[in-house]
């Protein structure tokens, strides 16, 4: 495991990275990510790092990219000491938090800056994440004008009982005029659903799952509801107002999900996320498909990734860092030149290999079986019915769909835990 303490150790105040840490010589494609820390209503479930107001210049809606700009002459600079040649993003997902809270001119102005720093590759998938009421026909256009492909919208769910217990503020009636409005400009689409809300039955989520289908998105995103301390619905959870989650109900909502998706054409490629198939796409990979995220695939295939704004997590070869978390305090210290990281740690070899191991081993491309710390629990679980016996023989780990119920015990074995 890491040398690091669970909080991270202190980061030069320069952010200055050493060549053979950073492996400047490596060929992993470089991926940003931009994180957008505003929102309209803090959601009862949401532990990410967001806000429902602003802090003042540089953080603040109106006045935030300032401070991205400035992450990112700074975040170049650090690469180049390191001896990183240029490489061109392959990716660039903007996240919140809701960042179709800022302007559209805003995010274009972020993202025309990335080109002139980092360099965004010309067929590089560019990501926003919006909300159903955060943004229109108009704001689509713009984004997709300013290089925006794909965007990703918050469905969540179909039924307003379930948006209200969530905090959800959108009508459902929105999604489908958005999402027609999307692949109107050409973007490619991204529902985001949650199952396991209290109170949502397995009819709820069938309803949601049968809505998000007959939208005809690029992609779906199926994640189980995980409740975290300091939440609100954390909160309620500590006082007794809900009930825990239920594994066995949450296992049920998924095998449903994946049956359902599965007869629309749409191919699991990641435990929670399933990409449409094209003509001709039935042999493929099912990483490769043409609409399977390639910036979530970026992290399960550890690449390297530089996370900008207040909260961001990066990862350059062996150095792993996250950035200050307040706005206010994040923006004053990419303003006076500094870097914003709060602390990070750098990997050994052994937490290399767990994170290796715990990511592929989500994905339908699976783990390589040279790559398994403990193969002597490959036969078993293969017995078992957690891997593919197909895949196996091939020489890869692949998660049956009971597997995926259980992957972080497959990984575990895997791990010779």
């Amino acid at each position: 495991m890491s040398p690091a303490s669970p909080e991270g150790s202190a980061w030069p105040e320069d952010g200055s990275l050493e060549a053979a840490l950073a492996e400047r010589d490596s060929c992993r494609p470089l991926s940003l990510y931009v994180h957008v820390p505003f929102c309209s209503v803090r959601c009862g479930y949401c532990d990410f790092n967001t806000y429902t107001t602003g802090f003042g210049p540089g953080a603040a809606p109106g006045d935030y990219a300032p401070s991205i700009l400035a992450e990112a002459r700074l975040a170049t600079r650090i690469l180049a000491d390191a001896g990183w040649a240029p490489r061109a993003a392959s990716t660039v997902f903007l996240g919140g938090g809701t960042p179709t809270l800022l302007a559209s001119s805003e995010l274009a102005r972020i993202l025309d800056h990335l080109r002139s720093t980092f360099g965004i590759a010309e067929d590089a998938e560019v990501t926003v994440e919006a909300n159903p009421d955060s943004i229109d026909a108009q704001g689509l256009e713009e984004l997709r004008a300013a290089g925006v492909t794909r965007v990703s919208f918050g469905m969540q769910s179909a039924v307003p009982s379930v948006l209200a217990t969530l905090d959800r503020t959108h009508d459902p009636e929105r999604v489908p005029i958005v999402v027609e409005a999307a692949k109107d400009t050409g973007l490619d689409v991204s529902l985001d659903l949650i199952y396991g809300a209290p109170g949502e039955s397995l009819e709820d989520w069938r309803r949601s799952v049968e809505v998000a289908i007959g939208l005809s998105p690029d992609h779906i995103s199926a994640y189980a509801l995980v409740i975290e301390e300091g939440t609100k619905m954390g909160r309620m959870l500590s006082r007794g107002a809900i009930p825990e989650p239920d594994s066995d109900e949450e296992a049920a909502k998924y095998e449903l999900a994946d049956a359902m998706l599965a007869q629309a054409g749409y191919r699991w490629y990641e435990i929670s996320n399933f990409a449409r198939a094209q003509r001709g796409e039935d042999d493929m990979v099912a990483s490769e498909l043409r609409y399977a995220s390639k910036h979530n695939l970026a992290y399960w295939r550890d690449c390297d990734w530089w996370g900008l704004g207040p909260g961001a997590h990066s990862h350059v070869g062996r150095y792993r860092w996250w950035n200050l978390k307040h706005p206010r305090a994040y923006a004053s210290r990419v303003s006076a030149g500094m870097s914003p990281a709060a602390a990070g740690e750098i990997l050994d070899a052994d937490s290399r290999s767990l994170e290796k191991v715990m990511l592929a081993v989500r994905t339908a491309e699976g783990l390589a079986i040279a790559d398994v710390p403990n193969p002597q629990a490959i036969d078993d679980l293969s017995a078992e019915g957690l891997i593919e016996k197909k895949a196996v023989l091939d020489s890869r780990i692949v998660l049956t769909l009971r597997g995926r119920l259980l992957a972080d015990a497959v990984t575990r074995r895997l791990m010779g835990f």
